[in-house]
């Protein structure tokens, strides 16, 4: 019998940049899902599962039934799975939590497994740098801009949203996402800072749609698990070593 794994993948993007157009990666990462829950132990999920999320008090956006009930059905076999908010599903309410009884995490968490140490996040705000991303994040996340965005109708404003968020280049195609070198990423020198103060044996991120894999000393690594517009790259954790791979 094979031991239970633990499984990670983030940065699908579902929507972008248009609902036809993502659909086959979204039945891609719902055979994914069919796949892991055989020997899952959990399921982390690490934000932008959605291009665009917005939680109205009795509303959420239309689509992507395959992935939410392919989640449900997992959670309801007993499996656990958590999501981490990412920038792009920022204003994710209680939805998850009500409906498919799924944790939601707004911040990087600590968790143990086999005596090995975890951080993880969604990855974006972190680290120097980047501070006009970090002060639009303040604004955006700020209870007054969700009761403001609510006032707009579902039809006006979920339309506006997903109009802006694919004008990121990221998204679009239009420009390459490239490593800047370990002394330049600055989800490393965030972690580097962590173990200054204490040590994990992992730090697992996404936001970067890169998938990296960079040792920050003798006993621990910075994860990257990429995306699922390009690379369709997850990680794995089977107990003692943890390993990235990429969906086929």
């Amino acid at each position: 019998m094979n031991p239970k794994k633990i499984y990670f993948a983030s940065d699908q993007h579902f929507g972008a940049p248009t609902s036809e157009i993502s659909f086959p990666r979204e039945q891609k990462f719902v055979q994914w899902l069919d796949e892991v829950k055989k020997d899952a132990e959990a399921i982390f999920l690490l934000g932008d599962l959605f291009d665009f999320w917005f939680e109205y008090k009795t509303v959420v956006p239309k689509g992507f039934i395959r992935v939410l009930g392919k989640l449900a059905e997992i959670k309801d076999a007993g499996i656990p799975i958590y999501f981490f908010v990412g920038n792009h599903d920022l204003w994710m309410g209680d939805y998850f939590e009500k409906e498919l009884n799924i944790p939601v995490y707004h911040d990087n968490k600590e968790f143990t497994f086999n005596g090995k140490t975890f951080l993880i996040g969604h990855g974006d705000g972190k680290g120097p740098g980047d501070m006009g991303y970090k002060r639009m994040k303040k604004v955006f996340t700020n209870p007054f801009s969700k009761w403001l965005f609510r006032w707009l109708h579902p039809d006006i404003g979920v339309k506006l949203a997903q109009y802006l968020s694919i004008k990121n280049k990221l998204i679009s195609g239009a420009e390459d996402v490239k490593f800047l070198g370990e002394e330049n990423e600055w989800l490393v020198q965030y972690c580097k800072r962590k173990l200054e103060t204490k040590h994990y044996d992992f730090f697992v991120f996404g936001h970067r749609h890169l998938p990296m894999e960079i040792t920050l000393n003798e006993q621990s690594k910075y994860i990257n698990l990429g995306d699922w517009i390009g690379y369709f790259t997850y990680g794995v954790f089977d107990g003692e070593t943890f390993e990235l791979k990429k969906y086929e």
